[in-house]
């Protein structure tokens, strides 16, 4: 297969996005050759095109919220089998730092999420060690591509260890925010959504069934809500999904005596004038959250197989791949109004 042409999806540069005839890929050992059939536009994609990732060279083929079915694989102990539609881990890490050396491969020091510090796979073929495949049990390749990002959230969930009957505010009602309230949903909380865009809390909040939404529409209408919300008390967990230091300000305001923070969000910029010592009038634990576990990937295809999550309902718009230039930038364009973008690749 050496020397064949295939297409790909490429940022350029910062607002231009291009189809491109690249090498199609040729597996090594321990690798599997993919076909790719859907991938989803990640909010990380988004800030890649628009000049906005922290992490991000160019130019850059972008992806890694991925579905595909196995063209070429070598016999293992996975089960793995050529034909079957799979789901991969994106993250690489060297293996070698502390924090894999202690299992926190997740929070690798040099980690290589594909689409930003590495190739993405917004390809029609791309290769993956067999260890980043996971059997994707039957599902729709389209709901596959979007179990990546309900990792992220997952994880991040999972990081405030929340408690049924806890309440929670998820602040970003983007696709990692909305899962992320699903996800504390899922484990019994009170869950109420936020977010500058009244359409998208809107949607989020009705389709969904979330059990309350509030509009940041100024800092007077933020702090009435809250207060009203949790009767004055603050919430017991706070989740930041937007990476700007407003909505970490948000966060910080709204959770209570004693109670946990989580940063999802990625963001350039600094936030000044930060009153840290509320931290410790207070007493908040405050979690960073970055990427996700194989565990993670593992439970949730299996939550979603059980039925437990319509992940395909967070979709709002899908372009086929040669509409990929025209996807980025009505994205880019309409983020209020679109939540989760998706490319298909058959």
């Amino acid at each position: 297969m050496e020397g064949l042409e295939m297409k790909a999806i490429c940022i350029q540069e910062p607002g231009k996005v291009e189809i491109q005839d690249i090498e199609k890929p040729v597996r090594k050992p321990g690798e599997a050759l993919l076909k790719m059939l859907y991938g989803g536009i990640c909010g990380s994609d988004l800030g890649s095109y628009r000049g906005a990732n922290a992490y991000v060279s160019y130019p850059r083929i972008p992806g890694h919220e991925l579905a595909a079915e196995i063209v070429e694989i070598d016999d293992n102990d996975r089960g793995l089998k050529p034909g079957m539609i799979v789901t991969c881990n994106p993250y690489f890490n060297c293996g070698t730092c502390y924090s894999c050396r202690r299992g926190l491969v997740n929070a690798c020091t040099d980690n290589q999420t594909m689409g930003v510090q590495r190739e993405g796979g917004f390809a029609e073929y791309i290769t993956m060690p067999i260890e980043r495949i996971y059997d994707g049990k039957g599902l729709p390749a389209k709901t596959l591509a979007l179990i990546e990002p309900f990792c992220i959230s997952y994880h991040g969930v999972s990081r405030a260890n929340v408690q049924k009957g806890e309440r929670v505010l998820v602040v970003g009602a983007g696709t990692i925010g909305v899962l992320a309230a699903v996800a504390a949903k899922a484990k019994g909380a009170e869950v109420t959504i936020c977010d500058v865009a009244e359409d998208k809390l809107n949607y989020a909040y009705e389709t969904f069934g979330l059990n309350h939404k509030l509009l940041n529409s100024s800092p007077e209408a933020f702090e009435k809500g809250v207060s009203e919300l949790t009767g004055g008390d603050g919430f017991d967990v706070t989740i930041e999904a937007v990476g700007l230091p407003n909505t970490f300000q948000n966060c910080i305001d709204a959770v209570c005596f004693g109670g946990r923070v989580v940063l999802i969000g990625v963001s350039k910029r600094n936030i000044d004038d930060f009153f840290f010592t509320i931290i410790q009038k207070k007493e908040l634990n405050v979690f960073g959250s970055r990427n996700a576990m194989k565990k993670d990937f593992l439970e949730l295809i299996d939550l979603v197989k059980a039925g437990g999550v319509d992940l395909e309902k967070i979709v709002t718009n899908t372009y086929k791949m040669k509409d990929a230039p025209k996807a980025f930038e009505e994205f880019s364009q309409n983020a209020g109004k679109m939540l989760k973008v998706v490319i298909d690749f058959t």
